[in-house]
């Protein structure tokens, strides 16, 4: 699995007809999770994020990291986006990671509740790297009541080619 690169949003142009596609979305509520993994500080507007988020993902699979986890609660990767210094253009921790039935007792790995409350749901088919890029860029458009507190990508698979993802985006309660 490879990292959706904020940094290549600019240059992705959906076509009408699929960021339609992306503004469909369900309201769920969500029990916390704990992630394990790595992470690392990053700002969508630093022309390095692309590295950083790249490098997260390239370290999690190829270096061992994924296998390591102790207590998995499933095969899904997640791609973390949590600690906002401020909303949309602020600094804030990218992590990669999956979810756990509970916490490491030893290694040296960043550890992530994800918060239980209400989330955007969004699912997203297709390019794993070009498919969440251009959803990312619609959700950033919509008026959601967000928390800037933790939202997640929750990989189904490994498809690179016809992946499947599930994009979870924290919301204020009413």
């Amino acid at each position: 699995m490879t990292c959706c690169c904020h940094d290549s949003f600019d240059r992705i142009e959906p076509s009408k007809e699929r960021m339609d596609l992306f503004m469909n979305y369900e309201i769920v509520t969500l029990n916390e999770k704990i992630a394990v993994g790595i992470s690392a500080r990053a700002n969508n507007n630093a022309p390095d994020v692309c590295a950083v988020i790249g490098g997260l993902w390239n370290r999690f699979f190829k270096e061992g990291v994924y296998e390591s986890i102790p207590h998995k609660a499933n095969e899904k990767a997640l791609g973390i986006y949590m600690d906002y210094a401020g909303e949309i253009n602020a600094d804030y921790t990218a992590m990669v990671a999956c979810e756990t039935t509970k916490e490491p007792v030893k290694g040296e790995y960043t550890v992530c509740h994800i918060p239980a409350g209400r989330y955007a749901k969004f699912v997203v088919h297709g390019d794993m790297v070009q498919a969440v890029a251009m959803a990312w860029q619609e959700i950033w458009q919509m008026d959601l009541p967000r928390t800037f507190q933790c939202d997640f990508e929750e990989y189904q698979d490994d498809s690179m080619d016809n992946a499947e993802i599930h994009i979870y985006v924290g919301l204020k309660a009413e």
